[in-house]
């Protein structure tokens, strides 16, 4: 990778390549005023070669120069047309690169090589496999969920809740819920356990109470009935209710079953299509629902969810960050050595940066134009020139040198053959 310079170092090397540019000039301007001396008491024909050579070398400096300044600055200060063109043309120069940029740089054939050599899943598997990592990273969520529930505001929390339980339930047929649920549990056949427990108690109960059907037997009975009659007919009761549910408890298929089955169902047809279930559900929905009742029920969910994740979230060892750390050491594991795992997370990876990408290239043009044309025209001016400066500085050297060259060659083709 380059050496990169800043600011100050740029603008010593600057300084340095334009005193050695300007040093050629002068150097060229006394080697002229020297040999135009010296030409006027000596017919050397030397002395008109050099001359020759520094004369033009000296207008070739003087035009670099010009052409150098004139892009950062005007000449001498004066407003010359067609001088100091970087700041009078910022705002098309940013234009310009960033348009150029996103051209060739953000082209769909420039981009495609680089997003396919992505792999993202490896290095955040080996990221993540780390102790320390997973550390940094639980202890940073943790602070930043913290910071926000900290700043929320718990009435506006506690609004939001009741506002949005409140709209839910607005739209909710809680006849057709509840309907749909009974219906749900026939259609598993989950009642029959229902049913069976219900036999089965209300059969322990006859016979654990016979003494209690006796007494009752006693009670409807007529007086001139002898009380041993009254018994066995309560022992007859008794044993006929109690082999009746016991029936009911052991087949799976008794008729009574069958029975209260359709009658569930009926009952769950009911409560979907009879509009008197959905009035009275919702009746019951505003008697518990209330206004005053659903805010008092939103604030103690939220000061309940609050308490809760606060507490988890400021303990090192607490069942939150346990069960969060756990499942990162699976993920990890996982980003390491689930191979279609790898590729699923990398194609998505690679699919979403490039559409990405491409969808706002225009918004990298927007930024570099947006950019450039707010810099200060000085400042822009001054920031190109160190960039590039010290290579227009060798531009003024080439002209130096070069056009000594044209001059002479000129000159000794003018001396030889006109």
């Amino acid at each position: 990778m380059p050496h990169l310079m800043n600011d100050e170092a740029k603008r010593k090397q600057l300084k340095k390549y334009k005193a050695f540019a300007t040093g050629l000039f002068l150097l060229m301007a006394a080697l002229f005023i020297i040999t135009t001396i010296l030409q006027k008491n000596n017919a050397s024909h030397w002395i008109g070669y050099v001359r020759a050579f520094s004369e033009a070398a000296m207008v070739g400096a003087l035009a670099d120069w010009f052409a150098v300044t004139a892009l950062f600055r005007h000449p001498l200060g004066l407003p010359i047309p067609h001088t100091n063109l970087i700041e009078n043309s910022k705002q098309q120069l940013g234009d310009n690169l960033g348009g150029f940029v996103v051209n060739n740089f953000l082209s769909p054939g420039n981009i495609r090589p680089y997003i396919q050599k992505l792999r993202i899943s490896g290095f955040v598997g080996e990221w993540l496999g780390k102790e320390k990592n997973q550390a940094v990273l639980i202890k940073n969520i943790s602070d930043i969920v913290l910071d926000i529930l900290n700043k929320l505001e718990d009435d506006t929390v506690s609004r939001f809740i009741s506002n949005k339980v409140s709209e839910m339930t607005d739209d909710i047929k809680l006849n057709k819920i509840v309907g749909n649920g009974i219906g749900y549990i026939i259609e598993k056949n989950d009642h029959q356990r229902l049913i069976t427990n219900l036999s089965s108690q209300i059969k322990n109960y006859i016979l654990e109470n016979d003494e209690m059907i006796k007494d009752r037997v006693k009670k409807g009975s007529y007086t001139f009935i002898p009380a041993f009659v009254d018994n066995k007919i309560a022992d007859k009761i008794t044993s006929g209710l109690s082999d009746f549910f016991g029936e009911i408890e052991e087949d799976p298929q008794h008729e009574i079953r069958n029975l209260i089955t359709r009658k569930i169902q009926d009952f769950s047809a009911d409560l979907k299509e009879d509009p008197k279930w959905d009035e009275e559900f919702k009746n019951i929905k505003k008697d518990l629902l209330k206004p005053e009742k659903l805010n008092e029920y939103s604030r103690d969910i939220w000061a309940s969810i609050k308490k809760t994740v606060t507490e988890e979230l400021q303990h090192d060892d607490s069942a939150l960050k346990n069960y969060i750390s756990k499942n990162l050491d699976e993920f990890a594991v996982n980003l390491k050595t689930n191979t279609a795992l790898q590729d699923k997370i990398d194609d998505w990876v690679r699919v979403t940066a490039y559409k990405y990408i491409l969808k706002n290239t225009h918004q990298f043009g927007n930024l570099i134009s947006s950019t450039v044309g707010n810099w200060q025209g000085k400042e822009l001016s001054e920031k190109l020139e160190l960039e590039v400066g010290k290579d227009l500085q060798f531009i003024r050297v080439n002209g130096t040198i070069v056009g000594g060259l044209v001059g002479l060659i000129i000159y000794t083709i003018a001396h030889f053959f006109l």
